[in-house]
């Protein structure tokens, strides 16, 4: 007799449990009882096949199996790990609709910022952002390095070293010679005027420097031509007027407008807009299922990497062995023509402790004994000489030694930033530190030049390591701009292995309590104003427009770890009303710095001059505000460390590729102990990190600081050679050195994104880990930005009716029409208004 079975509808747990059913009992002959089971035993089979289909998997796809991407026949071959399925982000439906949706606004916010200041945005990341859809992947890859890649594959070392012998272009064969003619090489496609707009300077019988300071840089990039380091184009005045409105310099075309408050039409971004998106980003730093997701997907990048590792590294090694004249340290030419190599850019590293502390004892006691007689300092009136300074402290050249000059950190200075700061001054005399660390003291910084100039000849020595120090405005009077200016092009402190970046210590506390200023508005003033009179008319302040020709950029620095109320609110004081002894906070100092450096880069545009970026020291230690702030406003930061425990504002950084300069050495002997820090993590996790030294003064030995932290790093975390030239050539693109510069170094075409910007024969970085970083990079943002149509529509970015869809948004399209239709009108009466 045949059971009477009630139908009823498979659930998800139901079809788990008949995943593998058995058919019913039959007799010989009969595979069904009835033809009721046989409908049911295959309605079981059909479901367990379409959850199958639907279920997160993990695939390991070959060289040459392009299933995930179209047009993937062009890409790089290599083992590569996909993840298909409907919970491939392994996060309910909703978070990550509710996800993407908050961490596009993020990274919509930060474009903004950028924009308006002139700062690096990356350009695959503002597609994403303005495109109606998931941009499609249209892989263009470089095609000697595809077919190399090929020759590799097919075993034949022999026809690749062949290849790249034949291929392997010099920079003659890309750049025609120009005539003799004299430049300067302070100009950049990137924030420079273009070569043809460059000023003829003196005759090169006249120049000081020698041509061989620059000829590993330039002179295969401009054969025939002499370059003055100081030459620069000089614009005439335009009469422009500067004042400020609530902590901001707004320019005028003239007096008359001034006085009619009609300023240029710069785009500013006011402090209360500021506010809101700094708000904006604590909340979502404080979202519970956003932390989740944030989390999980850091968690599975590093997963990925280690499996790209696994996977790969054989054949990154296999490329890198087969690149002739070419390894890590980059010291070797070939035999029958020059060729560009590697370069490694020490992003973040302080002028006054530029040097080791061998090199400081040596300057030290070599000064002493051939200008013992030289006044250095006035005491009480007086003046006193090397020799007496040094006879006041009991001290002689033959009594100094290292321990002696102590000025290396050690396990007392942990979490000591005191401690810390005391370790400049050379045996614990602030009067060293005054004549030989300062450029402004009786002897106008001639001693702090030349110590300057010797670390510069070691860099130029070494020839392919390159620095970007940190050299200080107190803001305590507007005339430090001047004197530091007057003491670079004085004391002929340049070099080509040198760009300056300026510091702005946050000690207006400091100031004020020792009266040297009334409110936070004068410090801005000190800051800020020397730049724009000399913006506006450079003939007004010829050494400090050379000067600034050299400079990139400002950096933010002090202690972080002081207590501080982290929370701004709109009604908080203006910097004229800013009085207090207390010190304003981080996130106020950094928008005030921000806001004056998009006036000033707007003015210096329109005069045809380099422009600044903002790249303080964000995150070493301190509140998440810090950070907050800095992935507004800044285009790099340096440390980054408290990013390890905030994986919202770790996700967005790496989504917007901000680069960040770690110091590890400095770290350990400061917040962070070296096995601790969050390097490796962001490096596996594809945050684009660099490598720095911070201070060598006081934390490293030998005359190559920069290699110190490479070597360090390569054996405490295992980096491999590809490792270490991916961190190399991010330091490079991080840098502010000119275009053409990072164009012999990294390749014609270093700007694209992906394997196409990158040059194996030049950075040693195979294109098998640029692919790998920027495949990834692309499935993150294809997982956000799908679900911002999903949850919006298809054509949410359409104005108007056209781009709403009732069904996900739930607003009729007669709202929308509305609004559409009354913005149109009130557009229509502005431009269709008859002209007076």
């Amino acid at each position: 007799m045949i059971p009477n079975t009630k139908r009823t509808s498979l659930s998800p747990k139901s079809v788990r449990r008949v995943a593998n059913p058995t058919p019913p009992d039959r007799t010989p002959g009969n595979v069904f009882a009835s033809h009721r089971e046989y409908k049911k035993w295959t309605r079981a089979r059909i479901s367990t096949h379409h959850t199958m289909l639907d279920a997160t998997r993990t695939y390991v796809r070959g060289p040459g199996d392009s299933r995930a991407h179209p047009g993937g026949s062009n890409e790089v071959p290599f083992q590569r790990v996909a993840v298909t399925g409907i919970h491939a982000t392994g996060v309910p439906l909703e978070d990550l609709i509710r996800a993407a949706s908050l961490l596009i606004e993020a990274m919509a916010m930060r474009r903004h910022y950028m924009e308006i200041s002139n700062q690096s945005f990356p350009s695959t990341l503002a597609l994403y952002l303005t495109s109606r859809d998931v941009p499609q992947r249209m892989p263009d890859k470089h095609r000697q390095s595809a077919d190399f890649n090929q020759a590799l594959l097919s075993i034949d070392n022999n026809a690749a070293e062949q290849y790249l012998q034949l291929k392997n272009s010099s920079s003659e064969e890309l750049h025609r010679p120009l005539a003799n003619i004299t430049l300067s090489p302070q100009r950049s496609d990137s924030r420079f005027p273009l070569v043809s707009t460059l000023s003829v300077v003196r005759p090169a019988d006249t120049i000081r420097t020698s041509i061989e300071s620059h000829e590993d840089i330039l002179q295969p990039l401009l054969p025939g031509v002499y370059l003055d380091p100081w030459a620069c184009p000089m614009p005439p005045d335009r009469h422009y007027t500067c004042r400020w409105v609530r902590g901001v310099v707004s320019v005028y075309r003239s007096e008359a407008d001034a006085n009619a408050d009609r300023p240029l039409p710069y785009r500013t971004l006011s402090f209360q807009q500021y506010i809101e998106d700094l708000g904006r980003l604590t909340a979502m730093i404080a979202d519970g299922p956003l932390k989740s997701f944030c989390f999980r997907r850091l968690s599975y990048l590093s997963s990925k990497f280690k499996m790209h590792a696994l996977l790969n590294e054989l054949h990154e090694l296999a490329l890198q062995k087969a690149v002739p004249h070419r390894d890590f340290y980059n010291i070797s030419i070939t035999s029958y023509k020059p060729t560009s190599t590697l370069r490694k850019v020490d992003t973040h590293i302080h002028a006054a402790s530029c040097m080791n502390q061998k090199h400081l004892l040596r300057f030290i006691k070599r000064t002493l004994r051939q200008h013992a007689n030289e006044v250095v300092a006035l005491q009480n009136g007086n003046p006193m000489t090397l020799k007496l300074v040094f006879e006041e402290m009991q001290l002689d050249a033959y009594d100094l030694n290292v321990d002696i000059l102590d000025v290396h950190a050690d396990r007392n200075t942990f979490h000591r930033f005191d401690k810390f700061n005391a370790k400049y001054n050379p045996v614990g005399e602030s009067r060293l530190r005054e004549v030989f660390l300062k450029t402004d003291n009786y002897m106008n910084g001639t001693y702090f030049a030349n110590i300057i100039k010797e670390v510069m000849g070691d860099l130029q020595e070494n020839k392919y390591t390159y620095s970007e120090p940190r050299i200080s405005i107190y803001c305590k009077n507007k005339q430090e701009w001047t004197k530091l200016a007057t003491w670079a092009v004085r004391n002929d402190v340049h070099s080509p292995h040198v760009r300056w970046l300026v510091q702005v210590p946050r000690l207006y506390d400091i100031y004020r309590i020792n009266k040297l200023l009334k409110n936070f508005q004068e410090f801005l003033n000190n800051l800020f104003e020397p730049l724009f009179e000399v913006s506006v008319d450079p003939s007004s302040n010829p050494d400090l427009h050379k000067f600034l020709a050299h400079v990139i950029g400002f950096d933010s620095v002090d202690d972080e770890s002081k207590p501080e109320n982290p929370i701004l609110h709109e009604d908080v004081k203006t910097p004229e009303e800013w009085d207090d002894e207390e010190n304003p906070p981080y996130a106020y100092y950094l928008y005030y710095m921000y806001a004056n450096i998009v006036a000033l880069n707007q003015l210096r545009k329109e005069q045809g001059l380099n422009t600044f970026v903002l790249r303080p020291h964000c995150g070493e230690a301190g509140p998440a505000t810090h950070l907050s702030a800095g992935f507004l406003l800044a285009e790099n930061i340096s440390h980054g460390l408290m990013l390890r425990k905030v994986p919202v504002l770790q996700y967005v950084y790496y989504l917007a590729q901000i680069f960040i300069a770690m110091s590890p050495l400095s770290n350990n002997s400061l917040f962070l102990r070296y096995h601790r820090n969050p390097l490796p993590d962001f490096f596996a996790r594809g945050l684009r990190v660099t490598l720095s030294t911070d201070d060598p003064l006081q934390f490293h030995y030998t005359r190559e600081p920069l290699m110190e932290e490479y070597s360090i790093a390569a054996q405490a975390w295992k980096f491999s050679s590809c490792d270490m030239c991916e961190l190399a050539r991010n330091s490079v693109i991080m840098s502010g050195f000119p275009h053409e510069m990072k164009q012999y170094w990294l390749g014609p075409e270093y700007l694209r994104e992906g394997p196409a910007g990158n040059d194996i024969t030049r950075t040693n970085v195979p294109d098998v880990r640029i692919s790998f970083r920027h495949e990834t990079l692309l499935d993150e943002l294809d997982n956000l930005f799908t679900m911002k149509q999903y949850w919006l529509g298809p054509e949410y970015l359409r104005e108007g009716p056209a781009g709403n869809d009732i069904t996900r948004t739930n607003v009729p399209d007669v709202r929308i029409s509305f609004r559409h239709e009354t913005l149109l009108d009130e557009l229509d009466n502005l431009f269709t208004a008859p002209v007076t």
